[in-house]
C-alpha cells in the first residue's frame, strides 16, 4: 500500500450509500492517525445509479463491472454491498487481486459459499490482507453501553433476553419483486434482518448453542414485476405480471446462549407496518435489566434492583461522552446529541481502516471475521431446520456437522 488508501464501494443501493459516506467520514473520527483516504470508485451494474452516487459522495469515478475495481492499481480497500448470492465470486476475486474487503452480512446465501469465502479470507490473511464482515449494530453506542454494564457487574449475569427486528419494507403488496423475495425459506426476513438480530443477541447474551420453535410465514405470496430498474422504496412502472414470493416475510425462534442457561426469544418481520427499522432488545440480568430501541438510538432504558421497589422501573439514560463510541466519534460529541445508524457504518469503516494500517494506538474493536459470518449463517440455518421440522430443537454443533458438505441454504 502507498502512503494513502484508495477505497471503492461495489453496490450503490441503500446500504451501499451508507458505506460510501462512511469511508468519506471515517478518517475524521477519534483523532485520526490514518493515512489520507482517497475515494476512488463506485461500482454498480446500473450505470445511472453508479454515476449519480460517485458524483454525490465525491468519488473520482464509477465502474459497471466489479472486475475493473479488482484490477485497478489505485484501489486498496473495497466494500461489497450487493445481493447475497453475488458475494462469493466478487469477494474471492477481490482477495485474489490483493484488495482488503469489507463484506455486508449475511456472508453469502449458502453455507458452502460462506465457508469457501472464510477459507479464502484465511489464505488472504497470510498475504497481509484484511477480510471482514459488517456486523454494524455492534457499533451502536447503546448496545455497547449495555454490554459494558453486563461485563462490569452493574447488571451482572444475563438471565434471559427478548429481541425483535420489525421492518415494513415489504408490508405493501405493491412492492415489486426483487432478489430479497427469492430463495428458499430462511433467505427472506430471517437472512435480511434476522442475521442482524442473531449477532446482536449473541453480543449481549453469549454464543447461540441451540434453537427451537422455528416458524416461518409468507404473508404476501405474490409481488408485481417491475418494468425497469427498481430502487428500494421508489415507485417504478410495472409489467402487470406477478412473481411468487419464495421465502419468509416473518420468522420467530427461541435460542439458548452461552453455557445453555441463558434463553431468549427472537422475532423478525419485513411486513410490520409503521416500523421502518424497529430493532429492540431487552436483557434481564441478576442485578437488573436494560433495553435498547433503534428508533430511540441515543438512549437506553436501565433498571437496577439496587434502586428498590419504591424507585424501581426503567429510567431513561441519555447516551453521551461517557459511553462507547461517542467521545471523539462524532463531530459534536456533547451529551444529548443524537445520532443514528449512519454513524455505526462510520465506526465500522474506521475500525476496518485501523486494521488495514495496523493502528495500535487505541484502535476500535475489530470487525467480525468471515468465520464469525459463517457462524451467523449456521445460526440461521439451524432456525430453518427447526422450522422445517415443526419447531424441533436443533443444536448448533450438530448443524455444523450436518451441513459441512450439504450446501444447505440459510
Amino acid at each position: 500500500m502507498s502512503d494513502s488508501i484508495g477505497v471503492a464501494v461495489i453496490g450503490a443501493g441503500m446500504a451501499g450509500k451508507a458505506h460510501m459516506a462512511a469511508w468519506r467520514n471515517a478518517p475524521s473520527l477519534f483523532g485520526s492517525t490514518l493515512p489520507p483516504v482517497r475515494l476512488v470508485s463506485i461500482g454498480d451494474v446500473y450505470e445511472p445509479l453508479a454515476a449519480e452516487s460517485a458524483q454525490r459522495f465525491g468519488y473520482a469515478r464509477y465502474d459497471t463491472d466489479w472486475r475493473a475495481i479488482a484490477e485497478a492499481d489505485d484501489i486498496d480497500v473495497v466494500s461489497v454491498v450487493v445481493a447475497n448470492k453475488l458475494h462469493r465470486e466478487i469477494v474471492e476475486g477481490l482477495l485474489a487481486a490483493g484488495k482488503h474487503v469489507l463484506c455486508e452480512k449475511p456472508l453469502s446465501d449458502s453455507l458452502d459459499d460462506a465457508r469457501a469465502m472464510a477459507s479464502a479470507a484465511t489464505e488472504a490473511a497470510a498475504r497481509g490482507l484484511v477480510a471482514r464482515v459488517g456486523f454494524t449494530y455492534r457499533r451502536a453506542p447503546g448496545l455497547a453501553a449495555i454490554k459494558q454494564l453486563v461485563e462490569d457487574g452493574t447488571l451482572g449475569r444475563v438471565l434471559h433476553v427478548s429481541a425483535r427486528y420489525w421492518t415494513d419494507y415489504g408490508s405493501s403488496p405493491d412492492v415489486p419483486f426483487s432478489w430479497r423475495f427469492a430463495g428458499v425459506p430462511g433467505t427472506g426476513a430471517l437472512a435480511d434482518v434476522g442475521s442482524h438480530l442473531a449477532y446482536v443477541a449473541e453480543f449481549l447474551a453469549g454464543e447461540v448453542q441451540s434453537v427451537n420453535g422455528g416458524m416461518f410465514t409468507t404473508a404476501i405470496t405474490k409481488r408485481p414485476i417491475a418494468a425497469g430498474f427498481a430502487l428500494r422504496g421508489q415507485a417504478v412502472p410495472l409489467t402487470g405480471e406477478f412473481a411468487d414470493v419464495e421465502n419468509d416475510d416473518y420468522a420467530t425462534f427461541n435460542a439458548r446462549f452461552g453455557d445453555g442457561s441463558v434463553v431468549g426469544s427472537l422475532e423478525v418481520s419485513r411486513v410490520a407496518t409503521s416500523h421502518p427499522n424497529g430493532l429492540v432488545i431487552e436483557v434481564f440480568c441478576e442485578n437488573g435489566a436494560a433495553r435498547w430501541d433503534q428508533e430511540r438510538a441515543s438512549e437506553i432504558g436501565l433498571a437496577l434492583q439496587s434502586d428498590g421497589s419504591r424507585l424501581g422501573g426503567y429510567r431513561q439514560v441519555v447516551l453521551g461522552p461517557d459511553h462507547p463510541y461517542v467521545a471523539g466519534g462524532m463531530a459534536m460529541d456533547a451529551p444529548g446529541v443524537g445520532w443514528g445508524q449512519n454513524q455505526m457504518f462510520e465506526y465500522q469503516a474506521r475500525a476496518f481502516l485501523d486494521e488495514v494500517v495496523g493502528n495500535t494506538t487505541d484502535p476500535l474493536p475489530a470487525n467480525a471475521t468471515f468465520d464469525d459470518g459463517v457462524h451467523n449463517m449456521e445460526v440461521l440455518d439451524a432456525v430453518a431446520r427447526s422450522a422445517a421440522d415443526g419447531g424441533a430443537t436443533v443444536d448448533l454443533a450438530a448443524t455444523v456437522d450436518l451441513t459441512a458438505t450439504a450446501g444447505v441454504h440459510a
